[in-house]
C-alpha cells in the first residue's frame, strides 16, 4: 500500500473528529443553525466510517516493518467520529418525537415569565393534549409528581436551590404562588429548554410538578424526561 494512502486514513480521521467537535459549539455560538450542526455531525460520521475503513485496510495490507500507529489512530478516531452521532440517532429512534414532558398530564404547569424569552421559537408552550400525553405515558411511565412531607414553603426553597445547583437560569421564583420558571441550556449545542416547577399543598406536605419544554426541535431525544427525572431525584434526596 502506498504511503499516500497510509497517511490519508489518519488525516481523514482527524478531519472527522474536528467536524464532530465544532458541530455543537458552532451552533451554540450562533455561527450556524442547529440544523447545520446536525448536518456536520452526519458528514463527520461519514468521514469517520471512511477513515476507520482505510485504517483497517492499512492494518491488513501493511508492509513488514511499516509503522502501524497511523492505521490504529485512523481506526480509533474514525470509530469515535462515527459512533457519537450513531448513538444519538439510536436514542432518537427509541423515544417518541415529542419535546414537551410534564409530571401532570391532566393539568400541566403553565409558563408565564419565560414567554417573552420564547418569542420566535418554533415550539409553542400550549400543551399538545391527549396524543402527546399518551406518547409520554408509553415512553416515560416513571415521570410522575414528587410528594414530600415538607411544607410548601420549605419545599419551594429546596426546589429553587436544586434548580440553581443544576445550572438552570432562574427566570422567576414566586414563593406565594409556588412557581419557579427557569431555562436550562445544553452543554454542547446550547439548546435552551424552559422549565416550570409548581409546588402545591397535598395532605400534610407538598406536591411538586415539573414541566420541561424545548424551544426548537420536534424531538428532544429524551432530554426533557432525563432533566425532570434528575431534578426530582436530587430534590428528593
Amino acid at each position: 500500500m502506498s504511503a499516500q494512502i497510509r497517511w490519508l486514513a489518519p488525516l481523514v480521521a482527524v478531519v472527522a473528529v474536528v467536524i464532530l467537535l465544532i458541530a455543537g459549539p458552532g451552533s451554540r455560538l450562533g455561527l450556524w443553525d442547529f440544523r447545520t450542526g446536525f448536518l456536520l455531525l452526519r458528514w463527520g460520521a461519514y468521514l469517520g466510517i471512511l477513515a476507520a475503513g482505510l485504517g483497517l485496510v492499512s492494518l491488513l495490507w501493511r508492509a513488514r516493518g511499516r509503522r502501524t500507529w497511523p492505521a490504529v489512530a485512523a481506526l480509533g478516531l474514525g470509530a469515535i467520529a462515527a459512533l457519537v452521532p450513531y448513538r444519538w440517532m439510536r436514542q432518537a429512534e427509541r423515544v417518541p418525537a415529542i419535546h414537551d414532558i410534564t409530571t401532570d398530564l391532566e393539568r400541566p404547569p403553565e409558563f408565564r415569565a419565560v414567554l417573552p424569552l420564547r418569542a420566535g421559537a418554533p415550539n409553542r408552550t400550549e400543551y399538545g393534549g391527549p396524543e402527546i400525553a399518551a406518547q409520554q405515558r408509553d415512553a416515560y411511565p416513571e415521570i410522575e409528581p414528587l410528594v414530600t412531607n415538607r411544607s410548601p414553603a420549605e419545599t419551594f426553597g429546596l426546589a429553587r436551590e436544586t434548580a440553581r445547583g443544576l445550572g438552570w437560569e432562574i427566570v422567576a421564583a414566586d414563593s406565594a404562588a409556588g412557581r419557579i420558571e427557569a431555562t436550562a441550556t445544553s452543554a454542547w449545542f446550547g439548546f435552551k429548554d424552559d422549565v416550570v416547577v409548581r409546588i402545591t399543598p397535598e395532605g400534610g406536605g407538598s406536591r411538586v410538578d415539573v414541566r420541561s419544554v424545548s424551544r426548537v426541535g420536534k424531538s428532544d431525544v429524551g432530554a426533557n424526561a432525563a432533566r425532570i427525572r434528575d431534578y426530582l431525584e436530587r430534590l428528593k434526596t
